[in-house]
């Protein structure tokens, strides 16, 4: 018995994009393209009648946005959606606003010269459908548990810096973690895989829903200061080093690390060279295994370690990776990790 064929709808407005979907997802034997829709209400009807299992979905479309066809789609029948974005601001605000509401994943639609870059875009078309195929939709479901309080309780001085790396189903995640924690914390860093011109726009939402300073690292050093979050600039690594007493995040353009730039296994790594015992790491949701090693070699300098389960992740990918080296120390559900980290930190 082969992997079981998974039915996906494509929804766009382009006949020429539908056409160059329609032959990179048939590419694959395990992805079939089982209709096509011009607009959300055309989608609707042929969801009902063609039953896909993913949906890729234009954010840009007539007669109803992307977003708000989105919006009533998981009230209505929660199913795996991929979005499809321009790479513009209004894009960027606009797949967050998506991810926010459920959708799995977004991939860019290309450019002028895609023709040189076609060969990585089928791959990553694919890789993405696929994902979202099997991804755990009710992990994509936002739940708040509101501010953790710390009323008469002090931070304590065992903790100089927590780290956080994500990826697919990362932006949520990492929001549900930030908005329940009280506005005095060790400073708190971030690589999220992201593309340059989202990054912003992350850090911008994750400061409006935290009592947390966000920002997303915009010089090539900055101090670590309490009560703070940095977050990686898209296709930058971030990393922090410690230079007479003082931590700093510093941004690094080196190559690409497990594919990915920025990589959490380069922020782990300078983390365990710089903080040792006093850190701390979270490896939440995504793909892959990218985050894996260098928490091992935070464990083995002493830090307090920690992976998301697999029941709250979208795709339990790195944080399994972690759990498998034994590089985590906890394996804590996502409602559970901003407890845990305030535990840690007011004693």
């Amino acid at each position: 018995m082969g992997k079981r064929v998974h039915k996906v709808l494509i929804v766009d407005d382009s006949a020429v994009f539908r056409a160059l979907l329609s032959e990179i997802i048939d590419s694959d034997p395990q992805l079939e393209v089982v209709g096509a829709a011009v607009d959300p209400y055309e989608a609707r009807e042929k969801i009902k009648k063609l039953k896909p299992d993913v949906i890729t979905l234009d954010i840009e479309m007539p007669k109803m946005d992307g977003v708000q066809f989105l919006r009533n789609l998981m009230r209505l029948h929660p199913m795996p959606v991929v979005m499809i974005s321009t790479l513009t601001q209004h894009g960027a605000d606009a797949t967050l606003a998506a991810l926010d509401l459920g959708a799995v994943d977004y991939f860019p639609k290309p450019t002028e010269n895609v023709a040189a870059e076609m060969g990585n875009y089928r791959q990553l078309v694919i890789e993405k459908v696929k994902m979202a195929a099997s991804a755990n939709i009710a992990g994509a479901t936002h739940r708040s548990q509101g501010e953790i309080s710390v009323s008469g309780r002090n931070l304590c001085s065992d903790f100089d810096i927590i780290a956080i790396g994500a990826s697919t189903g990362g932006t949520e995640a990492i929001r549900n973690v930030l908005e329940s924690l009280p506005e005095m914390m060790p400073p708190i860093v971030i690589t999220q895989h992201i593309k340059a011109v989202f990054s912003k726009s992350f850090a911008e939402r994750l400061n409006r829903a935290s009592k947390l300073q966000v920002e997303e690292l915009s010089s090539d050093k900055a101090p670590l200061v309490n009560g703070r979050v940095y977050v990686a600039p898209g296709d930058m690594h971030m990393q922090v080093v410690k230079r007479a007493g003082r931590y700093y995040c510093v941004r690094n353009d080196g190559e690409p690390v497990q594919r990915h730039k920025p990589s959490v296994d380069v922020m782990f790594s300078s983390i365990a060279e710089a903080a040792g015992n006093r850190a701390m790491s979270i490896l939440l949701t995504g793909m892959g295994r990218d985050g894996a090693e260098g928490m091992l070699e935070m464990r083995e300098a002493g830090a307090v370690t920690v992976a998301q389960d697999e029941h709250s992740s979208v795709v339990w990918g790195m944080p399994r990776a972690a759990v498998e080296i034994e590089a985590a120390q906890q394996v804590l559900p996502l409602e559970k990790i901003a407890t845990y980290l305030v535990g840690k930190v007011y004693g």
